[in-house]
């Protein structure tokens, strides 16, 4: 018998679930704090449950929970990135970030991605399946229990597209920022997606706060095309018009996440053209150094593109920053960890 998944349910459904089990309401909130803010993995532990009630839990219902497999610590910077294996014996990656504003932890919300980003290592060998919440949850869960420390930002970049797993993330982010829960703020969480247009539009009716991320990475549909799939399906204008949409009903800055590729994106005439794209815009653009992963796409652009790219985004007046290499002495890019493990 298949055991149900209750890490997965909001308060609401919880209180539903544990009624049809012949509880009280109230025990619901016993066991959700349980679950989601002490992370115990155990329903032994659960104290203030009668015995009973724990037996009949551990018979129907799973605490899921994901193992660390591998951690990798950087020299240069304290980075960790861990593979983690998930119950069905599927691995994935989260890596962990600490800054002078707090921990950073980068999830992933799906095993391997469909997407097909020709410079990324999630994409090798295609998408297997897409994350429960509960899945999503138990990598930040299972950090803040190793490393005994808060975690309170998080990015939803790690391996896998987001959008994708459209239900299950949005349910991630509600249950993450839940007082009940972890209560990390929504303005402390990030989604990153490669662009899929409808869900962009689904999103911004969700009424959260979370800072939206668009894997721009090219001026134009020509180069875009080059380097990502989904460039068939969704032109850059229709991508940057949900983005305005998106702006206009949230009032949110959106980031543009541009991986620097030498050669391919990074001349001044590539910099001037995405200049006229956003003008105007309420955003904000992200220069990242390319980590190059074997067999696929490039090489990272020089010091110089990078930041003549920068000046010239500057000078018409748009926000950019180049990302702060962060574990560049170990398997930084998404999916090189859970790649090396397979092979």
């Amino acid at each position: 018998m298949e055991k149900t998944d209750i890490k997965s349910m909001d308060l609401q459904e919880l209180q539903v679930f544990v009624e049809t089990l012949g509880e009280k309401k109230f025990r619901a909130k016993q066991l959700y704090l349980w679950m989601h803010q002490k992370l115990v993995r155990d329903f032994g532990e659960m104290t203030n449950l009668s015995k009973a009630f724990r037996e009949k839990l551990q018979r129907e219902c799973s605490l899921g929970g994901v193992t660390i497999r591998r951690e990798q610590i950087s020299k240069k910077d304290g980075t960790r990135k861990y593979l983690m294996e998930l119950s069905d014996g599927n691995m994935v990656e989260t890596v962990l970030m600490r800054y002078h504003h707090g921990n950073s932890v980068c999830v992933s919300s799906q095993v391997g991605c469909r997407m097909g980003c020709r410079f990324c290592a999630s994409t090798v060998g295609g998408l297997t399946r897409s994350l429960a919440a509960s899945e999503i949850l138990d990598q930040i869960y299972e950090i803040q229990r190793h490393i005994g420390e808060r975690v309170s930002n998080v990015i939803i970049m790690g391996i896998g597209e987001p959008l994708d797993n459209y239900e299950n993330v949005i349910r991630f982010i509600r249950m993450l920022s839940d007082e009940n829960g972890l209560h990390i703020s929504q303005r402390n969480i990030t989604l990153s997606t490669c662009g899929l247009v409808p869900k962009i539009y689904d999103l911004m009716k969700e009424e959260l706060t979370i800072t939206l991320a668009i894997s721009l990475h090219a001026p134009n549909d020509e180069i875009r095309r080059q380097m990502m799939p989904v460039a068939d399906r969704f032109s850059m204008n229709e991508i940057l018009e949900a983005c305005r949409a998106y702006i206009e009903e949230t009032g949110r800055r959106v980031t543009f996440e541009y991986t620097m590729v030498q050669g391919t994106n990074d001349s001044r005439e590539n910099a001037q053209e995405l200049s006229s794209r956003l003008k105007g815009m309420l955003c904000h653009v992200n220069l990242i150094p390319l980590n190059a992963v074997e067999g696929r796409m490039g090489s990272r652009s020089v010091p110089e593109n990078i930041r003549q790219f920068q000046t010239e985004l500057e000078k018409h007046h748009i926000n950019v920053t180049i990302r702060r290499e962060m574990g560049s002495d170990i398997d930084a890019a998404c999916g090189q960890l859970r790649n090396k493990n397979q092979k």
